[in-house]
């Protein structure tokens, strides 16, 4: 019997890292990474069908009514969403696929995909996360403080991933990401075992703290 290949989904907050962290991974490790809809406005040098598909409001609507996307989520005043026909096709072929998505509609994949690996991104700390934030220099300072604002509300899903990976040095995190995929992939494929996964409470307790401060 051919392997399946093993779906991953990274959530995070705003300014974790997600977005270069997928892209080293990929890179060095060549696994196939969905590209993501969305209805915001592309960021200086982003291309349309590179990092995401670029849709007007109407154009994602119809993928909804026409049931052609896993998930979809509206995040900050904008639509984002995952192509279906893309993500099938690879895993038939063995191929590993990582998605980056929200948390609304992580959580909403598993509903399709029960194998799902489900990792949460995020900095080491919520002083961390806001200088991040600060100094991509994409935003201003109200929309900066609104992303902190949601990251308190996304905190409270941390404990339905099944694994949480802090992006402090960005190879070590590489270097983790890839060593959870290959084992769900050695669990999916032959042991089919229930996930053991690592105790997060202490970390999330913390860094829920820090962000209500």
């Amino acid at each position: 019997m051919s392997r399946r290949g093993v779906l991953t989904v990274i959530s995070g907050f705003s300014g974790a890292g997600k977005g270069t962290l997928m892209k080293k991974i990929v890179e060095k490790y060549q696994y196939g990474l969905s590209v993501s809809a969305t209805t915001r406005t592309p960021r200086e040098g982003e291309v349309h069908g590179r990092e995401y598909f670029f849709l007007s409001k109407e154009e994602f609507e119809q993928m909804i009514e026409k049931k052609e996307l896993i998930e979809w989520a509206e995040y900050v005043g904008n639509y984002y969403g995952t192509p279906k026909a893309y993500v099938e096709e690879q895993l038939a072929k063995g191929k590993d696929v990582i998605l980056e998505i929200e948390i609304q509609g992580a959580l909403q994949v598993r509903n399709i995909f029960p194998d799902v690996t489900l990792v949460f991104v995020t900095p080491p700390t919520a002083k961390e996360l806001k200088e991040r934030l600060v100094n991509r220099g994409t935003e201003d300072l109200v929309t900066i403080d609104k992303r902190m604002t949601r990251a308190i509300e996304e905190s409270k899903f941390m404990p339905q991933y099944d694994y949480i990976v802090i992006n402090d040095k960005l190879e070590d995190c590489v270097e983790e990401l890839h060593q959870l995929i290959e084992k769900e992939g050695e669990r999916q494929n032959t042991t089919n075992e229930p996930r053991k996964t690592q105790n997060y409470k202490e970390f999330i307790q913390k860094i829920q703290k820090e962000l209500n401060v």
